[in-house]
């Protein structure tokens, strides 16, 4: 699977830090850091905040006869402390909130909450849950629906990403 190119990775992880900018001041654009596999890490300042963050995108998307957009799953920390290892999907369209998006690596499931075009884990634990699932797992399947009523699904390596996970937490320490 070819890795996220830089420009898409901008493009989703603007989204991820205008929800979380107060000030509403620009941000300085995310610097790549390093590629493992299938996962990229990025840095960038915000706010007087560092974010750390390692991104993929989906390798395969289904239905074909569909457009998806971008299909990001990524995972952010936070230097402050504000979030750390929060996983997020962002797709290239609105969801529907029911049914929620539901990941699953191996028998292991989570439901997720969404917000027009991203979703996220409800409680920490259970995102630290994922991320240790994710570590250890191979692949990931993703399950959405779209505003409009169509099925998608998604699938995301984990290829690299237990590395990535570990570059992240060098970067924001």
């Amino acid at each position: 699977m070819p890795r996220p190119s830089l420009a898409l990775v901008l493009a989703a992880f603007s989204a991820l830090a205008i929800g979380f900018s107060t000030s509403g001041a620009m941000a300085q654009q995310p610097e790549a850091k390093a590629t493992y596999r299938d996962w990229s890490v990025f840095v960038r300042e915000t706010d007087g905040d560092k974010i750390c963050f390692a991104a993929t995108e989906a390798s395969d998307k289904s239905p074909k006869s569909v457009n998806h957009g971008d299909v990001f799953f990524l995972i952010a920390t936070w230097q402050s402390g504000a979030a750390k290892d929060q996983p997020s999907l962002m797709t290239g369209y609105a969801l529907n909130a029911k049914p929620e998006p539901t990941l699953r690596i191996g028998s292991d499931k989570w439901e997720m909450y969404s917000s027009e075009n991203e979703a996220f884990i409800e409680t920490s634990s259970e995102e630290q849950r994922l991320i240790n699932a994710m570590r250890r797992g191979a692949d990931m399947r993703v399950s959405a629906v779209s505003q409009r009523g169509t099925a998608t699904s998604y699938v995301i390596s984990l290829r690299g990403v237990s590395a990535a996970l570990d570059r992240v937490a060098q970067e924001c320490n």
